[in-house]
C-alpha cells in the first residue's frame, strides 16, 4: 500500500494542476476570441469565416500567453490545495515542497512537449496555407536573394514581385551580380521583368555587362539552386516556420548563404519550451510559499506574480533580440533566462522551508 501512495498522489496532483491550468486557458481563450471575432467581423464576408480568422489569430496568440497560464494554473492550484488544507496533510506527510512540485513539473513538461509538437506545427500550415508574397517581410522594401556555390556567388535584387497562376514567380526591376569565389563581380543582368521558375531564372529582354565592359542584348537563363519555394520560404518569418521542419529550414538556409540566427532563435525556443513551462510552475510555486492556511494574501500574491511574470517577459525577449542580432549565441539566448529563473525560485522556496 504504501508503495502505491507516491503513484496515487502523483495522479491527484497532476490531475489538480491540469485542472487549473485548463481553467485558466479557457478564461484567456475565450476573452481573447471573443474579442478578436468582435474585431474581425467586419472584415470578412460573414459569421463563419470570422471564426476561422478568430480562431487562427488565437492560436497565433497562444505561444505569448502559454507560460503565463501555466504560472497562474500553479498558483490557483496551490491556494485550492492550500485552501482545502489538502496541502498541508501532504506536507504533513513529510513530504518537500520539491517532492509535491514534481507532479506539477511532469505536468508542465508534457504541456510544453504538446505546444511546441502538435500546436506549432497546427497553428502554422493554418497560418500559412495561402501564402501570398503580402505576407513576406521584405528587406528596404526590396527583394533580396543571395545563392552561394562551388562557383561564387549569385546576387539578385527586385522591387517588386508577385506569384503567377502557373506557381513561378515573377520579379519586377531586376538586377542579377554574379561573383567569383573572391567575391570579384563578373557579369551583371538588368532586365524589366524575370520569371523564377524550377528550372532557373529566365528572361526575354536582358541586358548583359560582363567584367570587360561588353554589353550584349537578349534572352537569358541561369541555372541555379533557387526556386519558388525556397524563395518563399526565404523570407517567412521564424514563426511561420513549424518546429519539425526547421532543423531542414535552417540547413537548406544556410547551404544559399541566408543568416539564420532568428530561426535558430525560434528552433530553441520551440524546444527548450519544456524548460520554460518548468520555469514558470517553479516560480509558481515560490509565489504560492505560505505557512498560513486562512490569511493566504491570494490576490496580493497574484498581482505580484502577474507583474513578476511581465518583467521576465521582456527580459527574455531581450535576451531573444540578443540571440538573433548575434550578440549571444542562439542557445545560450534561449536557456540562459530560464535557468536564472528556475535557481531564483528554488533558493526561494529553500529559504522559505528552513524558516
Amino acid at each position: 500500500m504504501h508503495r502505491l501512495l507516491p503513484k496515487v498522489l502523483t495522479r491527484f496532483l497532476m490531475r489538480r494542476f491540469f485542472g487549473s491550468f485548463f481553467l485558466v486557458m479557457l478564461t484567456v481563450c475565450g476573452i481573447i476570441f471573443a474579442v478578436t471575432f468582435v474585431e474581425r467581423l467586419s472584415s470578412n464576408p460573414d459569421a463563419l469565416s470570422t471564426l476561422i480568422d478568430a480562431w487562427t489569430r488565437l492560436l497565433e496568440y497562444i505561444p505569448m500567453f502559454l507560460p503565463l497560464a501555466v504560472f497562474m494554473g500553479t498558483l490557483v492550484v496551490s491556494y485550492n490545495l492550500t485552501k482545502s488544507s489538502e496541502l498541508i496533510i501532504i506536507s504533513g506527510a513529510g513530504l518537500s515542497p520539491y517532492q509535491i512540485a514534481r507532479p506539477f513539473l511532469i505536468g508542465a513538461v508534457i504541456i510544453g512537449i504538446f505546444a511546441s509538437t502538435v500546436v506549432n506545427p497546427y497553428s502554422v500550415n493554418l497560418t500559412t496555407r495561402n501564402l501570398t508574397e503580402h505576407q513576406l517581410k521584405l528587406i528596404d522594401d526590396s527583394i533580396w536573394l543571395r545563392e552561394t556555390s562551388d562557383d561564387g556567388f549569385l546576387t539578385i535584387r527586385a522591387t517588386n514581385m508577385h506569384i503567377a497562376s502557373d506557381k513561378n514567380i515573377v520579379f519586377n526591376d531586376v538586377n542579377i551580380f554574379l561573383q567569383n569565389k573572391t567575391f570579384q563581380l563578373y557579369k551583371r543582368i538588368s532586365t524589366p521583368v524575370a520569371v523564377l521558375s524550377y528550372d532557373g531564372i529566365y528572361t526575354d529582354n536582358a541586358t548583359t555587362v560582363d567584367s570587360d565592359g561588353v554589353i550584349t542584348k537578349g534572352q537569358k537563363h541561369l541555372n541555379t539552386k533557387l526556386n519558388p519555394r525556397t524563395v518563399l520560404d526565404r523570407y517567412l518569418k521564424p514563426d511561420q516556420i513549424s518546429f519539425w521542419k526547421l532543423p531542414s529550414f535552417i540547413k537548406k538556409m544556410n547551404s544559399i548563404g541566408v543568416i539564420t540566427r532568428g530561426h535558430l532563435v525560434q528552433f530553441w525556443t520551440l524546444l527548450f519550451l519544456p524548460l520554460t513551462m518548468m520555469a514558470m510552475v517553479t516560480l509558481g510555486i515560490a509565489f504560492s510559499q505560505t505557512k498560513q492556511r486562512r490569511n493566504y494574501s491570494f490576490g496580493l500574491k497574484f498581482s505580484l506574480g502577474i507583474l513578476t511574470c511581465f518583467a521576465l517577459y521582456f527580459i527574455v525577449n531581450l535576451f531573444n533580440a540578443l540571440g538573433t542580432t548575434g550578440a549571444l549565441p542562439p542557445l545560450l539566448a534561449i536557456v540562459a533566462p530560464q535557468i536564472i529563473i528556475i535557481a531564483g525560485a528554488c533558493m526561494f522556496i529553500t529559504s522559505f522551508d528552513t524558516i
